[in-house]
């Protein structure tokens, strides 16, 4: 499924809409080039789930934790991971593992920057979420659904989340 984004905003737009298909124990691997736009989707989700505080990128501590905030209608705690700094040693893996991140995973919807080939053994199923910006400032993205029910639930996304699918 490919959407057209023109906009950051859009992007972030996208992303809450996005978030309405969530459930704790979901995994969503943001991949894309620096400049993409995942951090900014990453922050729609967050904004859709409903999180307390605002959702920035977590390059240099690497995962935050954001709790479900009842006034904004917070449903599940968001735990979104940079993994941009991970890979300096031969088996990066090891650093995520370190991370303890499966810990979390039934409870939260986890959402990773740069977990590409890191990741994904952390659960059963996944989504992939490929994020390109064109020449123009407009971002393509395809959501790639990997095992479980992702197809079934993507199949819902509301056709204004994107201006193509």
């Amino acid at each position: 499924m490919t959407s057209v984004l023109s906009t950051v905003e859009d992007t972030r737009g996208f992303g809450a809409a996005l978030a309405e298909l969530l459930r704790p124990g979901d995994l969503v691997v943001l991949a894309g080039p620096l400049g993409a736009g995942k951090t900014a989707l990453a922050q729609g989700i967050g904004a859709g789930l409903g999180v307390r505080g605002d959702v920035t990128s977590p390059t240099f501590v690497i995962a935050r934790v954001h709790k479900p905030d009842p006034a904004r209608g917070g449903r599940v705690p968001l735990v979104h991971v940079d993994a941009y700094r991970l890979g300096a040693v031969p088996d990066p893996r090891a650093e995520v593992d370190d991370l303890d991140l499966d810990a979390g995973v039934d409870e939260s919807v986890t959402v990773v920057e740069w977990g590409e080939g890191l990741v994904e053994q952390l659960v059963d199923a996944y989504l992939e979420v490929r994020i390109d910006r064109r020449d123009d400032e407009s971002r393509v993205v395809d959501l790639i659904p990997h095992g479980g029910d992702w197809a079934a639930r993507l199949a819902s996304l509301p056709e204004t989340a994107g201006s193509a699918r």
